[in-house]
């Protein structure tokens, strides 16, 4: 199956005019560049994008001239289902990924799925703008710890690991989007934690995870058919992680990632086994890192 869709591109200086190329939807190259152009980094996964943003594949050994720019614009709606697209290679062996936003080269602001396959790792690394993820499969380990599945984690900036996994395992991960004076570490084995009811929304309950004056992080569950409307001022992004959801006509279902920007409210609707969903809202009504890193 094929689709039409509209990009911009820059490889090796030539810059393109923007235009309209027919692209499978179903198979991704290692080398798709960003709607925006972008070189490949060594964190996240090939983005895969919403149906109506499919990037042209980048030629045969050409790179891209500048930063990528990934779902960059933070006042408008931005969705990807990342399960529904193939993994691509990350530049370290055995470590896949797909990005779900990105502004930035190797060191970016980024949001992505990543995933190690059994014995892979990555080199010790400093993260400078901070790192949360949640571990969705398996198990992610460094020399600070082994998080199975259900781990949420904030490494602060200045911190440093050297991440892997024996077993392998499949994380969510944001990086660069902390305030640069944050250092809190957060190590929380969300297995064991309750569940609360929402006062405020019937069906839903909440496990928070962290909250500062800008965001505030939780895991939430809907019960089936539960409708959901949440005034958002700040903005919110959401990633399922069990079950499915509707909004706006788009079905998400596990590891489907949607953004909304500062004003707008989630409508959306549980479906038949209900969800749990990771969310993150406030941090949208001042976006941290939105610049490209240097």
């Amino acid at each position: 199956m094929y689709r039409s869709a509209q990009v911009r591109f820059q490889t090796c200086g030539i810059q393109g005019v923007v235009g309209t190329i027919t692209v499978p939807v179903e198979t991704r190259s290692a080398t798709v560049a960003a709607v925006e152009g972008g070189s490949s980094p060594p964190y996240g996964h090939e983005a895969r994008l919403p149906r109506d943003s499919r990037r042209s594949p980048c030629p045969s050994g050409m790179g891209y001239a500048a930063p990528m720019r990934l779902n960059p614009d933070f006042s408008a709606r931005a969705a990807v289902h990342a399960a529904r697209i193939p993994w691509a290679p990350s530049p370290m062996a055995g470590v896949d990924r797909c990005m779900l936003d990105r502004i930035g080269e190797e060191v970016a602001r980024a949001t992505s799925v990543v995933r190690y396959t059994p014995d892979s790792h990555f080199s010790a690394h400093r993260h400078g703008g901070g790192e949360e993820f949640l571990v969705l499969e398996g198990v992610f380990q460094d020399e600070h710890g082994d998080y199975p599945a259900g781990y949420y984690i904030r490494n602060p900036p200045t911190s440093t690991h050297t991440p892997g996994s024996k077993a392998g395992c499949t994380i969510f991960v944001k990086l660069c989007q902390f305030a640069p004076e944050d250092r809190s570490h957060v190590r929380i084995d969300t297995r064991k934690m309750p569940f609360l009811p929402d006062r405020d929304r019937a069906g839903v309950e909440v496990m928070p995870l962290f909250r500062d004056a800008d965001e505030y992080v939780r895991l939430e569950r809907w019960a089936l058919g539960a409708a959901i409307s949440l005034p958002i001022p700040g903005g919110a992004e959401l990633l399922v992680i069990e079950g499915s959801i509707e909004e706006s006509g788009e079905r998400f279902e596990p590891q489907s990632w949607l953004r909304l920007p500062a004003g707008a409210a989630l409508r959306a609707e549980a479906g038949s086994a209900g969800c749990k969903v990771w969310m993150k809202t406030g941090h949208l009504a001042c976006v941290r890192g939105a610049t490209a890193p240097a």
